[in-house]
């Protein structure tokens, strides 16, 4: 086949057929493409109609504000939050964690264990001790023993090492 737009471009050698069919085939991978953009197109549109249904654009405009005072409300109470906790933390520290109780029986009498040695400490194992010693008479004695990191300012008698011991072993670190 002889044509005078072939010769001038260069193209007078090649068959017929495949000017014809590499135009078709173009058009086919075209039109695969529109369909698949088509359907991507489709799946938005259906997002977009969902999330409108029944709004219009200035109820969507306040629903996006207090949205928006809803997260800085959150936020400054989320903060507050923060606050309390390490405020809560702190106190903690100073609170008596630890106790230690011993009972005994301070004359070695019939009556039972009514005296006591009983270890109060904090974080720090700062605290004291307090001693009831329930006597034969039926007098009771009271003392106190303060405790500075876990060691006694005093000497300490066995149950009320017994009682530091206990509440320095009562929570672990």
């Amino acid at each position: 086949m002889e044509s005078n737009i072939l010769n001038l471009l260069g193209l007078s050698n090649i068959d017929p057929a495949i000017l014809l069919l590499a135009p078709m085939a173009l058009i086919l991978i075209l039109l695969i493409i529109v369909i698949a953009q088509s359907c991507k197109i489709s799946k938005v549109v259906k997002r977009y109609n969902k999330f409108m249904n029944g709004k219009e654009a200035k109820s969507l405009e306040e629903e996006i504000v207090e949205l928006f005072n809803d997260n800085k409300r959150i936020r400054a109470e989320n903060e507050k939050n923060h606050r309390d906790i390490q405020d809560i933390n702190k106190r903690m520290q100073k609170t008596f964690q630890k106790i230690g109780l011993e009972k005994y029986d301070a004359f070695n009498q019939m009556g039972g264990a009514l005296s006591f040695a009983l270890c109060l400490l904090d974080e720090n194992d700062n605290g004291f001790i307090i001693n009831s010693v329930h006597s034969t008479d039926g007098l009771n004695y009271s003392y106190s023993k303060a405790i500075n990191g876990g060691i006694a300012d005093v000497e300490l008698g066995a149950e009320e090492k017994k009682a530091l011991d206990s509440a320095l072993s009562s929570l672990s670190r």
